[in-house]
């Protein structure tokens, strides 16, 4: 794992609770991202997958105690002073967050907002940064790029603020792109646009790209490798092509049957599944998916499986997965 480009090994989140018991909001994530690749991690709500990533960040508030490696070019983050992480949030790592609106400033025009980013990173002058904002807003196709420098955020509709955003997180042409539920406030059409511009972008400029989601089938179209998370742990990790073909744990077989299908019958109600997700911060033992899973048995509630390779590069923690006999 030496020539991977972010390097992520037993990672671990912990916020304090309220009266209550520390949240585990992430418990022992480990995974690469290597040049060139799209890897997107998915599950629901509350899984861990944005926390893992604002961990790796530094985005976290001061109150979350971070545990665990997270090397980007052998370059250790965790621990980094907040001086130390600027100078790898940007240019060596970036990220786009998923409500653009929340994300820009309401009174400053778009071109200040992305010249600020050229600024901070470049040391350029205003004029050189007026000028490269332009191109960046060139680079991620906006019409009318210099028209656009002037207007606001709510002069812009929902696909062009998420454009915006893009182009600053590409400021300084950074080696890793995490797109956290980047195109989830879009509609259809725009998300399909949002993510051809991020795949094209990450051919013209070689970087690495990571897609935060709760989306299968964004993951089935777009991404290299496909990391489930539930209840704060990867719970299978394996090439997107092979996990949509043998899946294994029981947890992602739920997800594929809930996405919703054209050729169910009309009025049919939706798969959903069972029972409620787990608390975090009172997390029973054995398998967290237990409660809710329809194979399992005795021994997923005494234990937690282990994360392990199972079959060549792919990764699953059950007991009891999915088309494999139980013993083998």
């Amino acid at each position: 794992m030496s020539d991977a480009l972010l390097e992520v090994q037993d990672l671990r989140v912990t916020f304090p609770g309220r009266g209550r018991h520390d949240v585990r909001a992430v418990d022992g994530v480990s995974y690469c991202v290597y040049a060139g690749q799209t890897l997107a991690i998915v599950g629901e709500s509350g899984s861990g997958k944005t926390v893992s990533c604002r961990a790796v960040m530094g985005l976290l508030p001061p109150s979350a105690a971070v545990a665990g490696s997270a090397r980007f070019q052998g370059v250790q983050l965790i621990g980094l002073t907040d001086d130390q992480l600027r100078e790898h949030r940007g240019a060596n790592v970036a990220m786009v967050f998923q409500d653009p609106a929340r994300s820009l400033n309401p009174t400053m025009r778009i071109g200040n907002q992305i010249a600020e980013a050229v600024k901070t990173h470049h040391h350029a002058s205003k004029a050189q940064a007026k000028e490269q904002a332009v191109e960046l807003l060139r680079l991620v196709h906006m019409p009318l790029p210099e028209r656009r420098c002037v207007e606001y955020p709510h002069q812009l509709s929902g696909g062009m603020r998420q454009r915006v955003m893009i182009a600053i997180a590409l400021a300084c042409r950074p080696r890793l792109l995490i797109a956290d539920e980047a195109t989830t406030a879009l509609d259809v059409t725009t998300q399909a646009q949002i993510m051809e511009l991020l795949l094209e972008l990450q051919a013209e400029l070689g970087m690495a790209l990571m897609l935060i989601s709760h989306d299968l089938g964004l993951a089935a179209s777009y991404a290299d490798e496909v990391i489930v998370m539930y209840a704060g742990r990867i719970v299978e990790q394996a090439p997107a092509a092979r996990l949509f073909e043998q899946v294994r744990m029981p947890y992602t077989q739920a997800l594929f049957e809930a996405i919703p299908r054209l050729e169910r019958p009309a009025h049919a109600p939706l798969p959903v599944i069972g029972g409620r997700p787990p608390d975090a911060a009172m997390l029973a033992q054995g398998c967290s998916f237990a409660p809710r899973c329809r194979r399992a048995a005795d021994d997923c509630r005494a234990a937690a499986p282990p994360l392990a390779e199972h079959e060549p590069g792919h990764r699953w923690a059950c007991w009891h997965p999915v088309g494999v006999p139980d013993g083998d």
